[in-house]
Formats: structure tokens, C-alpha cells, sequence
């Protein structure tokens, strides 16, 4: 097998629709789509910027013709080998021609395509012409074609298998990309070729397996040989004349088990998968495999409620997760370094598991092999998304190749947990109202049902599925109807929270007890330096246009006025506007984690959106889109940090939950006082604790404890061995919080700097708005409440000790928001 990349000497032109830029044609760049073709010629501005999203929108309404001249020579055409041309991805509706002769028509961006061209190559120049259809355009005329379904935005993303968010999403700017998003070659090849490879690694006991089964495609009935090496070990398998299909297995007397992040080591191994034909090698593939055994354990408790708890070598683990989007708008700009920093950055939240969410994008290996690598367990949604699908033909068809390709693609991976058919589709089924509107049309019932359990029952069967999230197990599809439980009840399986964000309070969040939360979450503001980035507005204010743009939530502003009043006023000028509202996405998702975790095992893990953004926008991110940390990041670290100590109101009454989420016994003490803002100690309890490892205990608190004399002016603080929790007997508007009394200290270390903050007074959520001193800072810590005289260090990287930390608008907390 030889592959040769043709990525060089691509050109790209408008072919019709509303261009601008009448017949230019500009260089392409393979892999890579029009837009950063346009961005390369200078010819359009940044998207991301300003509104230059709706300046924009007719490239979506364009057909673009991509076309590439590469030579073969009469040496190659005469080896007798069979030439094959390979799109890894295409982006998306298009016409592919090779040398005037029409290949194929394509319509899906989530598969790769594969065409003989042997009998059409000739020796000296062969062209090869891609011509996109307008995916704007394409989508409106197939929703046509298969009749309009139900979903929550104005374009028929369903009708075409291209990636939902690239039509806009309530946190993504609408980019209707076309191009060739991913690599093009040609592959020559004798005799046959691994037309899939499939890796399964099998622990039992201390010993372990490894399988290869292999799908063959011949170009000749020779005899072939089938290899598989692990860890010194190999074995060979004699594929006979004629036969397509083998597998070879290879025992290993010892195996290191792979854990999630905190559970344990994440050790893999090396497969490689040789074909041979008399001897010689033909072709080959590379596979990196871990050795853990994943279920999910849904059996019913007593009371019938049925649970969703991950357990992994035979050990539950809670769930410490968030969803994951797509990292840019245009996906083609996403390398292995920044899935690497960005899934760093996830570990380093004490986050054990990424949701790739079901309205981007299957991403590319090195995404998986990262996970696979730092711990990180992954739940793959199938990309449906928040709406009904036509269950005819072509999606269809479609929908089962890129189904198959894509599980055969991801499924040996150790961190993969689970794959899900959907996102909401089920619960949109019932609660929505598309049964009435579809009036007997299919939704997407039979993917969801049949054909992807059958798919991953046949192609890994070692992974688990669920039909879709939120899912309640024992539901079903009787043909007619979803029978079972509700798909959103809290009692089974997974849950979806949004009513806090769209209508209620976030305290309400304890009014759940959920077995699993699988999507909830609360909007803010980018960092103040991606903001103002991004946005040029003069002046710059929460409703000026330019922040309008960079806010696509359905009256996103006002839920966001609405779920800050309760807790905090709403300030005046921008920039205290935008630290309130940073820190009140943090104060809402971290009430509702420490409380789903208070309630671990019942609750068996919780799962927010989300990680990451895909351009500059006010969203429920804990990244931004210029990859830098917002508070909420630091609540997702705190929260799911492996020891923790919180106040929680259960239903016993106000209590301590003290979380050990490590693999080591922890025991101590843990003391609990009253205190004044002042720091004077009102009462006092101890208590003393022995945990085993993912164990938590449980201490009522005392009623002098429990108990305020002066709800404005008091708190609770329990503390053990390094580890805080806060209680606060009023909200921040209602308390006495004093104004920010603060000294600052700076040393410089070797790898940034050293600033230690002391409190003179109560602080409540100190924390450091690094980027505001230099763009590209980081910090290690924030949201860290202070009595007076304590002190805190901030650990700080790409910052120069000159900066003014101690600035008012750098050095930030709850206090500036409460005292005048």
C-alpha cells in the first residue's frame, strides 16, 4: 500500500450564487474549507469578529468549485497495481470529477469516500474537480424532498448530514462551511488491502487479550497471512483464497489495567495488524489499546428507581464530566496541540470524562488517543441533534455507513465509556410538541432503537449504548409510541437540567435528587480580553450590537439579569457588569455540583455544559473561545476536586459532606465553626472521619451551628486538612459583606509568578482576572473565600511580577459587588 497525499497546487472559485467576489480564484489549502481559503487571500475579515457573521452569510449561499492537477506517470500506471482516490472527509454536498468523468455525488461530512479511478488516471496531468453545492441551499431543498421536520432553529440542519452547529447553534456562530475538510490521497495497492480494521483488548484476571478482525478487500484470490503483535507477543492467521473476512488473537500472561484519571494508571499497549501476501508485507495499521473492564450498571434499586453508575475494573466511579463542542467554528484549525491544551486543561479541573455532544462532530483520532492517554473517559453522542430526522432515504443510507465507520473507527480506544444515540431527540419526541406537528412522519425512532444498537451489537459489542440523553433505562419503541419511563426523569438514568437557566433560580437545583445528570449549565461572559477582542463596540455595553452578536441564547441578557438579581445587583458600568456575571455562572454551577455530589452514590456523576467554545461569545463555556479559563473553570476544579469539604441543606437538615475521591484511606478531622464576618467564632463542632477510597461521610450539623443569630453577618466554615466549606446564611445583596480589604505580595518563580493575597477582612470568591495584566496568562486557582488574616497563593503563569495585580478590576471578589 503506498499513499500519496495530494494536498498541493488546489485552487478554489465561486461557480455561482451571490459572491462578492465576482470570478477570482484563490489557492485552497487541503485539508482546510473556504473560509480559511478567503481568510489565507485577504479577501474576507476574521468571522469571529464584530458582525462580521452576518457579512458573511452568503458564502454559505454560494456553490465553490475546488479543482487540483496532479501527474502519474506511465512507470506507475504500468505496475498493475489498482490506484483508489480517498477522500478522509468532505464538507459536504458535492460533485467529484476525475479527468471529466463524473465519480460520485456526495452529501455527507461525517465519512470518508473511496472511488477505483485505476482505469481513468493517465500518464502526465490528471485533474481532479470537487464542486460544492451551496449548503445552505442543499439543506432547504432536501428538507423538501424528505418534508419538514421539527427543530429549535430556522435552517433544516437535519436534512444533510454536515455538522447541526455549523448552521448556529445557541452558542455558535453560523459559518455553512464548504470544503475538504479533512486529507485527500491516492492509494495504490496489489493483491488486497485492510479495508477495516477492528482492535479489541479483553482483561481477565491478570492476563489479557488482544483481537483483530479485519474486513479484506481483494484485487486478487491469493492465500494471505494476517498478523497481530502486542507486547512481544505475536500471532498469524491464514486468510484463505477467496476469503475477506479473518481474526487473529494474541494472549498476554500479564496486563496492567487502564483507569480513568484518579482511579489509577492509564498503561497502553501497542497493536500492529500486518497483511501479507507470500511473505511480504502489503499493507498494515497501528492500533493503541488499554486493558479495563466499563459497564454501566442500570438495575433497579429497591424502590424501582434505576440508576446509571459507571463502574470500571469492577469499581464505581462518580462522574466528573463536561460536554465538549466542536473547539473552533471552522474545525479544520483544531491540531493535535490545541486538543492537547485543551484537554489538559480538562484534567487539570479534576474532570474524569468529556461528552463529545451529538451536534458536532466525530473528532479525529488524536482527540481519542489524547483522552486515551491523560484518563479522560469519553461519551460519544451519534450527531443527532435537538431535532426530528427523516428515517428515509438518502439519510438513511447515509446515516448507517458513517454510523459504522465512524464506531469501527473509535471503538478499540480504552477511554471510550459509552455511545449514545442522541441529544434530547427522545425527549423532544414527547415533551415539544412534534407529535402533532409531525402527523405520523418519522422522527429518527428507528436509528435510534435499531439501527445503532445493531451497529454497535455487531462492530463492538464491548461498548456500551444508550438510545439516547437524556435516556431513562426500560424505555423502548414499540413502533408507534416510546413505552417506559419519561426520558427525563429524575428517578432513571440520565437528566437533563435546564429549567434553572431558562426560568428558575439556580438554588432550585436542590430541589433534584437525579441518579445521573448528563447536561445543566449557566451562561457568562467570555474573559474580559476576549471580549474586548472580539467585540469593538464604543461604548462597549451589554446590550450594544456588537454583544448581541456574541450572545445567541433565546433572551440570553435577560436570563442572565434574571438569575444574577436574586443573588447580587446589577451593576452599572461594563466592567463590573461582566465579573458579575462571570461570577454568578460560577456560584450557580458549582450550588448545583457540590449538591448532585453530596448526594453521591445515589447521584452517580454530573456532566456540565459545557468545556470549551468554538469562537468569542457569552455562553456556558468554562473556556472561552481564545482558550482562556473563566471562573467557572475553577468551580468545575473546585467542586470535582478529589478531596472536598462542603455545607450542604439535606434533607436531615444543614450538613457537612466531607468527598474522598482518591484511591488512598483519608482520615482526619474535620472542624466546623460559626463565625462572624468579623472572624469571631460563635460555635464550634468537631468531627472525625475515616474514608475509604471514593467514600464520603456525612456530619449533621449541630443546632448552634445551624443556627444564625444574624443571617447578614454570619457563616459557616468547615474545614480538614487543606480542604473548605462555605455556608452563607444570606445571599451576597442581603449580607454585610464588608468592602474588599485586601494586601498584595509579589514574588517571581521560575516558571511565572508568585501572588500572595491576604485578607484583612472577610473576602468571599477572591479571584484574579490574570488575562487583564497579560493576555495570555493563566492561574492555578480562584473563587477562594478568605477570613481575615488568612492568606492565599496565586500561582501565575505568563505574567511579569511588574503587573498590577492588585488592581481593582484584576484582583476581583464578591465583595465589590455588595459593599459600596
Amino acid at each position: 500500500m503506498i499513499r500519496r497525499a495530494l494536498h498541493e497546487g488546489w485552487s478554489v472559485r465561486a461557480a455561482g450564487g451571490p459572491s462578492p467576489l465576482g470570478e477570482v480564484t484563490v489557492p485552497a489549502v487541503v485539508p482546510g474549507v473556504i473560509h480559511t481559503d478567503l481568510l489565507a487571500a485577504g479577501l474576507i475579515p476574521d468571522p469571529y469578529l464584530d458582525d462580521n457573521e452576518s457579512a458573511l452569510a452568503w458564502i454559505g449561499l454560494v456553490d465553490w468549485t475546488y479543482e487540483d492537477a496532479f501527474s502519474v506517470t506511465a512507470a506507475e500506471l504500468a505496475t498493475g497495481a489498482r490506484h483508489d482516490l480517498v477522500f478522509d472527509g468532505i464538507d459536504t454536498v458535492a460533485a467529484v470529477t476525475l479527468n471529466g468523468v463524473h465519480l460520485a455525488d456526495v452529501a455527507n461530512q461525517h465519512r470518508s469516500y473511496r472511488f477505483d479511478v485505476t482505469s481513468l488516471l493517465v500518464a502526465g496531468e490528471n485533474r481532479l474537480v470537487v464542486a460544492f453545492r451551496s449548503p445552505v441551499r442543499a439543506a432547504n431543498e432536501q428538507s423538501v424532498a424528505l418534508g419538514v421536520r421539527q427543530r429549535p432553529y430556522p435552517l433544516p440542519y437535519e436534512a444533510i448530514r454536515k455538522s447541526a452547529c455549523n448552521f448556529g447553534w445557541d452558542w455558535g456562530i453560523a459559518t455553512y462551511t464548504s470544503g475538504l475538510w479533512k486529507a485527500v490521497a491516492l492509494e495504490s495497492w496489489s493483491l488486497a488491502r485492510l479495508a477495516d480494521v477492528r482492535v479489541v483488548a479483553t482483561p481477565e484476571g491478570d492476563s489479557g487479550r488482544v483481537t483483530a478482525t479485519v474486513q479484506v478487500e481483494r484485487a486478487a484470490q491469493t492465500a494471505l497471512e494476517l498478523a497481530l503483535e502486542v507486547a512481544g507477543s505475536r500471532a498469524v492467521a491464514v486468510i484463505a483464497a477467496g476469503e475477506t473476512a479473518a481474526s487473529v488473537v494474541v494472549d498476554l500472561d500479564t496486563v496492567e489495567r487502564w483507569w480513568p484519571v484518579g482511579y489509577g494508571a492509564q498503561p497502553l499497549y501497542d497493536a500492529t495488524v500486518t497483511l501479507s501476501a507470500d511473505g511480504t508485507r502489503i499493507d498494515g495499521a497501528a492500533r493503541r489499546v488499554g486493558f479495563r473492564e466499563l459497564a454501566w450498571n442500570t438495575d433497579a434499586d429497591a424502590d424501582g428507581s434505576r440508576p446509571f453508575q459507571l463502574v470500571v475494573n469492577g469499581t464505581p466511579v462518580f462522574v466528573k464530566g463536561v460536554n465538549w463542542i466542536p473547539d473552533d467554528a471552522l474545525p479544520v484549525r483544531v491540531d493535535r496541540a490545541r486538543y492537547a491544551d485543551r484537554l489538559t486543561q480538562a484534567r487539570d479541573a479534576n474532570l474524569n470524562l468529556i461528552r463529545v455532544w451529538g451536534g458536532g462532530i466525530y473528532e479525529n483520532d488524536d482527540f481519542y488517543d489524547l483522552c486515551d492517554e491523560l484518563g479522560l473517559l469519553t461519551w460519544q453522542d451519534f450527531l443527532f441533534a435537538c431535532a426530528a430526522y427523516a428515517e428515509e432515504e438518502p439519510l438513511r443510507s447515509e446515516i448507517a455507513a458513517e454510523a459504522r465507520e465512524n464506531v469501527t473507527r473509535i471503538a478499540h480506544h480504552a477511554s471510550l465509556a459509552l455511545l449514545t444515540g442522541n441529544n434530547e431527540n427522545l425527549w423532544g419526541y414527547e415533551d415539544w410538541g412534534w407529535q402533532e406537528l409531525l402527523d405520523g412522519k418519522t422522527w429518527g425512532a428507528h436509528y435510534y432503537y435499531d439501527l445503532l444498537p445493531g451497529v454497535v451489537a455487531e462492530l463492538a459489542p464491548h461498548v456500551p449504548y444508550a438510545p439516547g440523553s437524556p435516556f431513562s433505562p426500560g424505555m423502548g419503541w414499540d413502533g408507534t409510541a416510546q413505552t417506559g419511563p419519561h426520558p427525563n426523569d429524575e428517578k432513571h438514568g440520565t437528566m437533563h437540567l435546564w429549567e434553572q437557566w431558562n426560568r428558575e433560580d439556580w438554588t432550585t437545583y436542590r430541589t433534584f435528587r437525579p441518579r445521573f445528570v448528563a447536561e445543566f449549565g449557566w451562561q457568562g461572559p467570555p474573559a474580559w480580553t476576549t471580549l474586548t477582542r472580539s467585540v469593538s463596540d464604543s461604548p462597549l455595553t451589554p446590550e450594544s450590537p456588537g454583544m448581541i452578536v456574541h450572545q445567541k441564547a433565546l433572551d440570553g441578557n435577560v436570563k442572565l439579569s434574571r438569575g444574577l438579581v436574586k443573588h447580587y445587583r446589577i451593576p452599572e458600568d461594563m466592567e463590573t457588569w461582566h465579573w458579575a456575571m462571570q461570577l454568578n455562572q460560577a456560584n450557580a454551577v458549582s450550588a448545583a455540583l457540590d449538591w448532585f455530589r453530596a448526594h453521591a452514590p445515589f447521584t452517580s456523576g454530573a456532566v456540565v455544559w459545557q468545556l470549551n467554545d468554538c469562537w468569542p461569545v457569552t455562553s456556558w463555556a468554562a473556556i472561552d473561545g481564545d482558550a482562556r479559563e473563566k471562573p467557572l473553570y475553577f468551580a468545575l476544579k473546585n467542586s470535582f476536586a478529589p478531596r472536598t469539604v462542603v455545607v450542604q441543606p439535606l434533607a436531615q437538615g444543614l450538613s457537612v459532606v466531607v468527598s474522598n475521591d482518591t484511591v488512598e484511606t483519608w482520615r482526619d478531622e474535620v472542624t466546623i465553626t460559626r463565625r462572624a464576618f468579623d472572624g469571631t467564632v460563635l460555635a464550634r463542632q468537631t468531627a472525625t472521619f475515616d474514608l475509604a477510597p471514593h467514600d464520603s461521610a456525612t456530619v449533621l450539623l449541630a443546632a448552634d451551628i445551624a443556627t444564625e443569630t444574624n443571617a447578614a453577618a454570619e457563616l459557616i466554615v468547615a474545614d480538614a486538612a487543606g480542604a473548605r466549606g462555605v455556608w452563607f446564611f444570606a445571599e451576597p445583596r442581603d449580607s454585610a459583606l464588608p468592602a474588599q480589604q485586601t494586601r498584595v505580595a509579589v514574588t517571581e518563580t521560575p516558571d511565572g509568578v508568585d501572588v500572595v493575597v491576604t485578607a484583612d477582612a472577610l473576602v468571599r470568591d477572591l479571584t484574579l482576572l490574570v488575562d487583564k495584566v497579560a493576555a495570555n496568562a493563566r492561574v492555578d486557582s480562584a473563587l477562594v473565600t478568605l477570613l481575615p488574616g488568612e492568606s492565599h497563593t496565586f500561582q501565575v503563569r505568563g505574567a511579569s511580577a511588574a503587573a498590577d495585580f492588585a488592581a481593582p478590576e484584576v484582583l476581583r471578589s464578591g465583595n465589590q459587588l455588595v459593599a459600596s
